[in-house]
């Protein structure tokens, strides 16, 4: 999992570049303040240039239940890419 802080974007790239250099599947989770998304999900794909098949999620770090529903997408990508 990435977790994307859209106010300083450009610290993912290495995190990114990794996970797709070796092949391995990954989340991208945009942690979205209060609930309140700075820039549309899309804009953030596209900065990132991440493939559509990549999962892109926002959720609240500080929010147990938001990091939940972003583990659980974890989990179901690993059980579906082995």
């Amino acid at each position: 999992m990435v977790l994307v802080d859209t106010r300083r974007l450009e610290d993912c790239f290495p995190s990114v570049d990794f996970f797709e250099r070796r092949g391995i599947p990954f989340v991208v989770a945009v942690n979205c303040f209060d609930g309140v998304r700075a820039h549309p999900v899309e804009q953030v794909r596209t900065a990132l240039d991440l493939d559509p098949a990549v999962p892109l999620l926002c959720c609240d770090a500080r929010s147990r239940e938001s990091v939940k529903d972003v583990l659980v997408e974890v989990v179901q990508l690993a059980l579906a890419s082995a």
